[in-house]
C-alpha cells in the first residue's frame, strides 16, 4: 500500500493540525505545537482500496433496521459496586467504552481493581493492562482490596499496543482495562506517548476493539493540576461515558460523577469511603456531610439538594473577615463564584447589610459542587449568620433560589428534599411559600416555615439564632 510521508505540527492542547509552527493556537494555548510524522494515504491507494472491497469501514456502513436493533439495556454488566452502577446508569452497557478520571492517589486504581474482581468472578475473563505500575504492584493491590482468589483476572503490564491487542485475540476478555491512556502507544507513530497523534490512534483502537466485540472497555486518564483531563480531549468525544473520581486525599470521603453518559444521567453522583480494605459505599450520605453541623459556630447552614435520583442533605459554611487589600474577596468553593456575587448583592440591598469592606469566603463541606439554585437560600443566611455572629439552629433547613428582587422562587423536589430532612431528625424547614403550598404528605416531625423574600427568612434565622458570646 503506497503512503506518503507527511509532518504537521499539531497542538497539544485541543489537536489542530498546522502546516507551520505557531507561537498561539486557535483554542488560546501558547506554545503548544509539536511537530509530528504522520503517514497519509494517497488518493490512488485509498481509491482502489475502496474499489477492490477491502474497505472494511464501507463493509460496516449499512443502515440496519431500527426494529432490528437490540437494546443495550439487556447487556448490562454488574459491576459489583452500586454506587458505580448507579453513576453509570445501571452497569456497564456491552461495548461500551468508558473513560475515568482523578488525581493521582485518589483511588481510581482501587475502584477499577474492585470492580475488575467481580466481573472477573462473575462473567469470565478480565484484561487488566497497565502502563504504568508493574504486575506485582496491581497483584499487591488485588490482594489488598479483593482477597480471594482471581483466577479470570490478568494482568499484562505493557505499553506497545501490538502487544495488547496480542493478549485481547488469546485471551478474549469479557472486560479491558487501560491503565492509563496516555503511556500506552502504536509503534506505527513516531510520536511520544501521550501525544494527539498517539491518544487519537489508541482511542482509535479501543473504539474498534469495544464496539466489535462486545466488551466494556475501561480507560484510565491523567488530569492537570485544575483538575481537567490532561492531553488532548479528543479521546473525551470518542467514549460514551467520562467519569471524574473526586475527593481531598487527607480525609476519607471520594465522590464519583459522570460528565457525559450516552447510557444514563450526569446527574447522578456515587459516595465512597476510602478505607485500608479498598473502597466502601457510602449509604447514609447525608450523615456524611452533616456530621459536624451540631458543633459548628456562626456561619454554618444546613441546606438541601436533589442529585439524580436522591436528596442529600449538606452544610454550607460562610466566613466574613475585614478587607486589607483594597477590594473585597468573593472566594467560593462547591458554588458558582458569579452566583455568590449575585446572592451577596441581594443581601446587601434587601437586609441592609454592608459588606464592600469584608472578604468573603463560602464553602461546601464535603467536596461536591451541586447545579442548580436549591442552596441560594442558605448561601444568604450563612453570610448574614458570619457576618452579625448568630448561630443558626442546627435543626432548621434552608432551601430557595433568590431572584434578584429578593423574592423566595419554588424548587423542585421539595416534598422529597423535605422527607430526607425529617429522616435526618430535622425538626423546622425553611422554604419559599409557593412551594410550601404545593406539598403534601408531609411528615407530621417536621415544621414548615413557609417564606416570600429573603428578608422573611433572614427574620427566622434571627428569632431562632444565638448571638456569639
Amino acid at each position: 500500500m503506497a503512503k506518503k510521508a507527511d509532518t504537521v505540527f499539531v497542538c497539544q492542547e485541543c489537536g489542530y493540525e498546522s502546516p507551520r509552527w505557531m507561537g498561539k493556537c486557535i483554542c488560546g494555548a501558547w506554545n503548544s505545537f509539536v511537530e509530528e510524522k504522520v503517514h497519509k494515504e494517497t488518493e490512488g491507494a485509498s481509491r482502489g482500496r475502496r474499489q477492490s472491497g477491502r474497505d472494511s469501514s464501507a463493509k460496516s456502513a449499512a443502515p440496519v433496521r431500527a426494529s432490528e436493533i437490540t437494546s443495550s439495556q439487556a447487556g448490562r454488566v454488574d459491576t459489583g459496586i452500586g454506587e458505580l452502577n448507579r453513576v453509570l446508569g445501571g452497569g456497564l452497557v456491552q461495548g461500551s467504552l468508558v473513560m475515568i478520571s482523578g488525581e493521582p492517589g485518589i483511588g481510581k486504581s482501587t475502584l477499577i481493581i474492585q470492580a475488575a474482581a467481580h466481573i472477573s468472578r462473575t462473567v469470565g475473563t478480565v484484561l487488566y493492562v497497565s502502563g504504568e505500575e508493574s504486575a506485582e504492584q496491581i497483584k499487591m493491590r488485588a490482594d489488598r482490596v479483593c482477597g480471594g482468589p482471581l483466577d479470570d483476572l490478568y494482568i499484562l503490564a505493557e505499553n506497545e499496543m501490538g502487544a495488547v491487542l496480542e493478549a485481547i485475540d488469546r485471551l478474549d476478555p469479557k472486560f479491558l482495562i487501560i491503565d492509563s491512556i496516555q503511556t500506552v502507544y502504536s509503534d506505527e507513530f513516531e510520536s511520544a506517548p501521550g501525544s494527539v497523534s498517539q491518544v487519537r490512534a489508541v482511542g482509535n483502537i479501543l473504539l474498534s476493539i469495544g464496539k466489535g466485540r462486545g466488551i466494556p472497555v475501561f480507560i484510565v486518564a491523567h488530569v492537570t493540576k485544575s483538575g481537567e483531563l490532561a492531553g488532548p480531549r479528543i479521546v473525551e468525544h470518542m467514549v460514551d461515558a467520562v467519569l471524574q473520581f473526586n475527593g481531598e486525599r487527607s480525609q476519607d470521603l471520594r465522590i464519583l460523577r459522570a460528565v457525559k453518559n450516552r447510557f444514563g444521567t450526569t446527574s447522578e453522583i456515587g459516595a465512597f469511603e476510602m478505607r485500608e480494605e479498598g473502597l466502601a459505599e457510602i449509604d447514609n450520605l447525608s450523615g456524611s456531610f452533616l456530621e459536624g453541623l451540631d458543633e459548628s459556630s456562626e456561619g454554618a447552614v444546613a441546606t438541601a439538594v436533589y442529585e439524580g435520583t436522591r436528596p442529600l442533605l449538606l452544610e454550607i459554611q460562610a466566613l466574613t473577615a475585614a478587607t486589607n487589600i483594597g477590594f473585597a474577596r468573593r472566594t467560593a468553593i462547591g458554588i458558582n463564584a458569579n452566583r455568590l456575587s449575585m446572592i451577596i448583592a441581594v443581601l446587601e440591598k434587601k437586609s441592609g447589610m454592608t459588606l464592600i469592606n469584608r472578604d468573603v469566603y463560602v464553602n461546601i463541606v464535603g467536596g461536591l459542587h451541586p447545579e442548580g439554585t436549591t442552596t441560594d437560600l442558605a448561601v444568604a443566611v450563612a453570610v448574614w449568620s458570619a457576618e452579625k455572629g448568630v448561630r443558626i439552629s442546627p435543626d432548621t433547613l434552608y432551601i430557595g433560589e433568590i431572584g434578584l428582587t429578593g423574592d423566595l422562587r419554588p424548587v423542585m423536589n421539595a416534598e422529597k428534599l423535605v422527607k430526607e430532612a425529617a429522616r435526618m431528625g430535622f425538626s423546622r424547614v425553611v422554604l419559599p411559600k409557593r412551594s410550601a403550598e404545593r406539598l403534601q404528605n408531609v411528615p407530621g416531625s417536621i415544621k414548615l416555615i413557609p417564606a416570600t423574600s429573603l428578608a422573611d427568612a433572614i427574620s427566622t434565622a434571627s428569632s431562632q439564632s444565638q448571638h456569639r458570646g
